[in-house]
């Protein structure tokens, strides 16, 4: 089974080598890597250039943004199974992605997602928050419930059928994905109970006061499109996230 691993950067020098040294340690070998880059000026294309031989596919261009990149990605992708690696993220350990293909070999189904943990940035040792996703059951998604998005993983033929990324989303596009495949479409999923992404904080969602209520708003626009939750199921997605601060060393 080859599984295509998609990374969107634009303008991330400090942690792209980081990320793409945690794509070639992988024990599981059959990955087609692609990376799309947004025209970056820092110095971040200097660095994707010294792994070209190790890369599959290469595109720096100007897009709208980091779904744009990723749909660009999943275009690009010839793998049975796609999945994402942010250019501020690593896996967890070297047997990630051997576990993501042994479920769906064992399985059969059209997605599996897994734990991941939030780490400070400058510090990937250090884990702030455990986002513990747990098995998946469809009156979940009313109550606000989603895998970590980094952690899912979906056969090429799903994105074939209902689409990639929403783009009048700018911040929740990953959120409406979910709801699309899981709730709407009901494709089927298994849960690897294991940590897959190290994510370091900061993101584009949390940075800010004005991104969260953006945030908000889209994720209530994404409960709406897709016949999923309401405005309390958006209260519970957010306070449901609090107990993740203090689970921190049940991490497996």
């Amino acid at each position: 089974m080859k599984i295509s691993i998609i990374t969107s950067v634009f303008n991330n020098k400090e942690t792209i080598a980081e990320t793409i040294e945690s794509v070639f340690s992988q024990s599981y070998k059959n990955i087609e890597y692609i990376v799309v880059d947004g025209a970056s000026s820092d110095g971040t294309i200097d660095i994707i250039k010294r792994y070209a031989d190790r890369i599959d596919t290469f595109v720096s261009e100007p897009d709208q943004g980091i779904y744009d990149g990723l749909n660009k990605g999943i275009a690009l992708a010839t793998g049975e199974v796609v999945g994402f690696l942010h250019s501020d993220d690593v896996f967890a350990d070297e047997h990630v992605v051997a576990r993501i293909a042994e479920a769906f070999r064992t399985w059969h189904v059209d997605s599996v997602y897994g734990d991941l943990i939030y780490v400070k940035k400058e510090d990937i040792s250090q884990v702030v928050r455990l986002w513990k996703s747990g098995v998946f059951t469809p009156g979940k998604l009313k109550r606000g419930w989603m895998p970590p998005h980094p952690t899912f993983y979906v056969r090429r033929t799903v994105y074939e059928r209902f689409g990639a990324f929403d783009m009048s989303f700018q911040i929740a596009a990953d959120y409406d994905t979910i709801l699309r495949f899981l709730g709407k479409e009901k494709i089927s999923t298994h849960y690897i109970p294991h940590v897959l992404v190290k994510m370091r904080v900061g993101g584009a969602s949390n940075k800010n006061i004005k991104n969260l209520i953006q945030k908000s708003k889209e994720d209530l626009r994404a409960m709406r499109k897709n016949g999923v939750g309401h405005f309390g199921s958006l209260f519970v997605k957010n306070t449901s996230k609090i107990p993740q601060f203090f689970f921190k060393k049940k991490i497996k």
